[in-house]
């Protein structure tokens, strides 16, 4: 048997797997607004040191920075910053000589914060530049106020915001996979429950599953309780068959081996001839009697989807009423087919079928006594049904044992056939989820066949 992942690991990956997807979703998602939102608190520490220098060099002349601003600029978000501040003329007032490289400049005054990326020392920088009307020792003009940071306070900063949000996302899928592990788990225990309950039971116990089970494993438990059912018909049938064709056969065999050896001990040639025919006889009684206990025991087998194939009734049907009509040519009965309708096409066992119409014809003709002259075979298609029916003109049979003559071994005058007939129809027309009906006729009897057309 081909090895396959478990139901529960089944179960753990579909519902992880997407699980999985959505967090992957969320984690970059989280990266790209962890970066937004370090841009803007970043920006505005930047802004906010901008606005405190530019204050301080308005008061001091550029002479000094207060202890505050310079607190500012030594940890502005986790890491030092730089500044410097030029007069109108491109004076430099205070703060680093070198700025960094590539600041955009304006063409003319720029009433808004300007915030840009450069390049200081070698390493890309973050900044924002300031302009504002300010008078310093009795020099009024627009001075430039530029502060920046090195972006590695930043990535910084985003890796450890990601970090943290992946390390609460990877705890919660881990923590949801050790619930749906073992949450899994206690929901298969009714299934574990329900295999030890069948292994515990016997090879010989097929009675129907009573346990309660979840809604979602109904079906199979009713599947395997028609299985049981389908396996004890089954032993039940076949025990049948064997206790019927023990029972029957015993007194026939006897009497073939009694005929034999009357025929070994026969003073003469004449008599041993005359005995050998006896013993014909009962040898194919014998042989006709075998061939119809195995002919019911495959009509109670008959299903579905064992030998069901598709037939045009409209050619079939004449063609199995001709031959039968050719072979029994000289009984001196006349065997007429009626075609009511346009029959269509029939899902059936055929070879089990056509033995059921011959069967019901060889009754007829045994049965139907000096008086038979004529046998009618009807059939007619009509809501989804064909009604497929045998009548003679014959002795026929009384209504009171109309009932009796279906049974088994059943013979409601004495005559030399095995009582077989009735039972291997009905057999194989409730194998084809059919039924049987008959009814008496003045004179005759008409046996009707009820099978779905599928």
């Amino acid at each position: 048997m081909t090895r396959t992942l478990s139901l529960r690991a089944r179960l753990t990956a579909i519902i992880l797997l997407p699980i999985l997807a959505v967090a992957t979703v969320v984690g970059l998602w989280q990266l790209n607004n962890a970066r937004r939102t370090a841009a803007d608190v970043f920006n505005r520490s930047l802004l906010s040191a901008a606005l405190a220098v530019a204050n301080d060099v308005a008061i001091s002349g550029g002479d000094a920075l207060s202890p505050r601003t310079r607190d500012i600029l030594a940890d502005t978000s986790g890491g030092l910053v730089f500044y410097h501040v030029y007069a109108p003329d491109g004076v430099i007032v205070a703060g680093y000589a070198t700025p960094p490289v590539g600041i955009p400049r304006p063409e003319a005054e720029a009433a808004s914060p300007a915030y840009f990326q450069a390049s200081y020392l070698g390493r890309t920088v973050s900044g924002v530049r300031l302009q504002n009307q300010t008078q310093v020792d009795g020099f009024a003009g627009i001075f430039t106020t530029t502060v920046w940071q090195d972006n590695a306070v930043r990535t910084a900063f985003v890796r450890d915001l990601v970090a943290r949000s992946m390390v609460t996302i990877c705890g919660l899928i881990v923590s949801l996979a050790l619930i749906v592990w073992f949450g899994v788990r206690l929901g298969l225990r009714p299934l574990l429950d329900l295999e030890h309950a069948i292994e515990r039971r016997s090879s010989d116990e097929l009675s129907p599953i009573q346990r309660p089970v979840p809604t979602e494993v109904e079906g199979i438990v009713r599947t395997l309780n028609r299985l049981f059912a389908q396996v004890s018909r089954s032993m039940t049938a076949q025990a049948e068959f064997i206790s019927n064709a023990a029972h029957q056969l015993r007194n026939p065999i006897a009497g073939v081996l009694s005929l034999a050896e009357a025929v070994h001990s026969a003073p003469s040639a004449d008599e041993a001839k005359r005995r050998s025919s006896d013993l014909l006889t009962a040898a194919r009684e014998t042989a006709d009697l075998s061939q119809k206990l195995l002919l019911l025991e495959r009509a109670t087998s008959v299903s579905p989807t064992s030998a069901f194939q598709l037939i045009d009734l409209d050619a079939t049907l004449p063609d199995w009423i001709g031959a039968y009509r050719k072979k029994k040519c000289g009984s001196g009965v006349r065997i007429e087919l009626d075609l009511r309708n346009e029959l269509g096409s029939l899902s059936c066992d055929p070879t089990m079928l056509r033995e059921a119409i011959r069967n019901l014809l060889d009754n007829a003709i045994q049965h139907g006594g000096l008086d038979l002259t004529g046998i009618t075979v009807c059939a007619e298609a009509a809501h989804d049904w064909l009604y497929l029916s045998v009548s003679d003109n014959g002795r026929g049979i009384s209504p009171a044992d109309l009932g009796s003559a279906r049974e088994r071994f059943r013979q409601i005058a004495p005559t030399s056939t095995s009582g077989l007939g009735l039972s291997i129809v009905e057999a194989i027309v409730e194998g084809h989820g059919g039924s049987l009906g008959m009814a008496s006729l003045d004179p005759g009897l008409k046996v009707e066949l009820r099978l779905p057309v599928r």
